[in-house]
């Protein structure tokens, strides 16, 4: 069940390793490896959150400097959106990549923790 915890995240986001921390109460090993994985997709959710915040604050900021012709976006949105996606899409890779070893260590039964999150887990659980 860790292992699936870690694993399913990819898939299930934060909703997958919430429903294994339900499933198995009595498993401290479980639920500490569940609940790292659902504090790492909050944590994901929250970059995204504030990603698209940015990224629409520096919408709007560009539109007084300057208007595109009808129907183009502003020029400052263009040269933003690329480092954005790419910001994505390495935030993707770096879950998968994790998701993957911790759910092997998980599956041998080490008590793997996450950078920054693995300790927090350990507090909230009273491990």
């Amino acid at each position: 069940m860790a292992t699936l915890a870690h694993a399913l995240q990819v898939v299930g986001w934060w909703i997958a390793p919430l429903i294994i921390f339900f499933l198995k109460p009595e498993s401290k090993f479980v639920r500490f490896h569940a609940l790292q994985a659902m504090l790492l997709q909050f944590t994901i959710m929250v970059l995204w959150i504030g990603g698209f915040v940015l990224f629409f604050v520096a919408m709007f900021a560009t539109i007084p400097h300057g208007r595109p012709a009808p129907g183009q976006p502003p020029p400052l949105i263009m040269l933003v959106f690329p480092f954005f996606w790419l910001g994505g899409m390495v935030i993707w890779i770096v879950t998968l990549v994790l998701a993957i070893i911790y759910a092997v260590k998980a599956g041998q039964g080490e008590w793997a923790r996450y950078p920054l999150i693995g300790g927090i887990a350990r507090r909230l659980l009273g491990l």
